[in-house]
């Protein structure tokens, strides 16, 4: 399980466009035209990576939170999925159902709008606000696959509330560190 480190998009950059398959409705998914009212959180996510696998439960709860509150989520998954089978759309299906994922999780079979996005692991975290100027970008929190931190989804959570509750959020943030994305 080799650690790749979020490349940390500069803040107030304009969320890149896009428009990809749901693999949970078959429905296609634009960003701006699906963005959220209040916010964005853009992430990108595989199957089979066990930095994923070890957040996604306390996802779902941060995304049937704020959800709610006007922050739309969508998730992306980029990998190769000739060398990587296990991120195919269709074990995405499977995966989202297994998982009671809420949000879109979309498939990039180019690889283009990860590349737009500068994502560099999964998971990736990427918050913009209501003009999709990007805001936070980096961890989820502090747990990892092996350390004895408690999943808690911190600086996620602190970003979103920020937004929401209109404080100040601190431009010195944390990457998120992962598996590698994929690349062909």
């Amino acid at each position: 399980m080799a650690r790749t480190f979020s490349n940390m998009l500069p803040l107030a950059t304009t969320a890149p466009s896009f428009c990809l398959e749901d693999t949970n409705s078959n429905h296609p998914f634009a960003l701006p035209h699906n963005k959220g009212e209040k916010g964005t959180v853009v992430m990108f996510l595989c199957n089979h990576c066990p930095y994923v696998i070890h957040v996604i439960e306390e996802l779902v709860r941060i995304a049937n939170d704020y959800t709610v509150q006007g922050i739309q989520f969508v998730a992306i998954s980029s990998n190769d999925i000739v060398k990587y089978p296990q991120d195919s759309p269709e074990l995405m299906t499977a995966f989202a159902f297994q998982h009671k994922i809420p949000f879109p999780y979309l498939y990039d079979p180019t690889q283009e709008i990860a590349q737009a996005y500068d994502a560099a692991c999964t998971p990736d975290f990427y918050f913009f606000d209501h003009d999709l100027k990007l805001i936070y970008r980096g961890q989820m929190d502090d747990s990892r696959p092996g350390n004895t931190i408690s999943i808690s989804g911190t600086d996620l959570r602190n970003a979103i509330d920020s937004q929401l509750y209109n404080r100040h959020l601190n431009p010195i943030q944390k990457p998120s560190m992962g598996c590698g994305i994929k690349w062909k």
